[in-house]
């Protein structure tokens, strides 16, 4: 079958180990099943990989990807749910599982005509969702929708005040369109003026260069971005606020500012991925509110290539998806 495999591990050249061409089909575990996918969507998760991040080189080749939505082996239109962990192993949530995974890492992923996941890892896809949409939801989209509404601490009918840091970035974003639809009010920042403006299109009540003063210091604050941001992040929290983070891009040891941590009694909380019933509960969202993913570029799977490189240039607002 067609998919989109790192056959070479090269950390500062990463796509010379993609080959777009034939793979084997999946072997179908018992509690398994296969979804011939429809459309896929690519993370930086991606490109990690094809580094050496995660998938060392005696697992090569590996099928990338960990977006999916697709047709069931039944017939059912179905979003894949990229991690395979044991809900019993983390006391009801599998991305506690000390040995979860994700598609892509030890098994193959959802770049392909064809991939294999634990039926229970199957969502249903509601008719208001396009393939392309329901495809771009299982990485970045889950773990926005768990860092605003399970690990913030905002209240769940909305009302609560959010900073999102890093405005254009995939979580970013799916992060302030999440937060609106709940109903929170969301400032946004951005070192780029046409990242700001999109944010506010997209309904930010505030977007402001990176490092600038907020008019008032909010509940929550949404970082992905780490060293860069950091400072700025622990300074725009009211006293008991809570950072929820998720990623580093630019550095994971910035200077804590414990003073302040202790002082203001704020917390530091981590948030990886989502479970299932979380990413049921976004397709819920999304169908009910009627927000939508943005969806940057659509080619077929067969021109990935290209995609991954729109990826590494790193100029894309909204996500790159695949079509099969």
């Amino acid at each position: 079958m067609l998919a989109a495999a790192a056959v070479a591990i090269n950390p500062d050249d990463p796509l010379s180990g993609l080959r777009v061409g034939d793979q084997p089909a999946p072997v179908v575990p018992e509690g398994w099943t296969t979804v011939s996918v429809r459309a896929a969507a690519l993370n930086h998760h991606d490109l990690f990989s094809l580094r050496g991040v995660g998938l060392p080189a005696e697992r090569l080749p590996m099928i990338l990807g960990c977006d999916a939505a697709g047709v069931s082996a039944d017939g059912a239109e179905v979003i894949v749910h990229a991690v395979i962990g044991d809900p019993a192993r983390g006391g009801g949530d599998e991305t506690l599982d000390p040995s979860r995974t994700l598609l892509s890492e030890l098994h193959p992923g959802t770049l392909a005509e064809q991939v294999a996941v634990p039926r229970a890892n199957l969502v249903p896809k509601p008719a208001s969702l396009s393939w392309e949409e329901a495809a771009c939801l299982p990485t970045a989209w889950l773990t926005a929708y768990r860092m605003v509404v399970s690990r913030s601490g905002l209240p769940a009918s909305g009302g609560g005040t959010m900073l999102v840091q890093g405005a254009g970035g995939g979580v970013a974003t799916a992060a302030l369109m999440i937060g609106k639809a709940v109903g929170h009010t969301v400032f946004v920042t951005s070192r780029d003026e046409a990242k700001r403006r999109r944010a506010l299109d997209l309904g930010a009540d505030l977007a402001v260069a990176t490092g600038e003063r907020l008019p008032a210091r909010v509940d929550t604050v949404i970082e992905t971005v780490g060293a860069a941001t950091w400072s700025h992040s622990v300074r725009s929290l009211r006293p008991g606020g809570r950072i929820v983070c998720s990623g580093a891009t630019s550095g994971p040891n910035p200077p804590a500012e414990l003073n302040r941590i202790f002082f203001l009694q704020l917390s530091v909380v981590g948030s990886t991925m989502g479970t299932r019933g979380e990413l049921a509960d976004l397709v819920s969202l999304l169908d009910r509110t009627g927000t939508r993913p943005l969806v940057d570029d659509v080619r077929p799977l067969a021109d990935a290539r290209a995609s991954f490189e729109r990826l590494a240039q790193g100029e894309v607002f909204g996500k790159l998806v695949l079509t099969v």
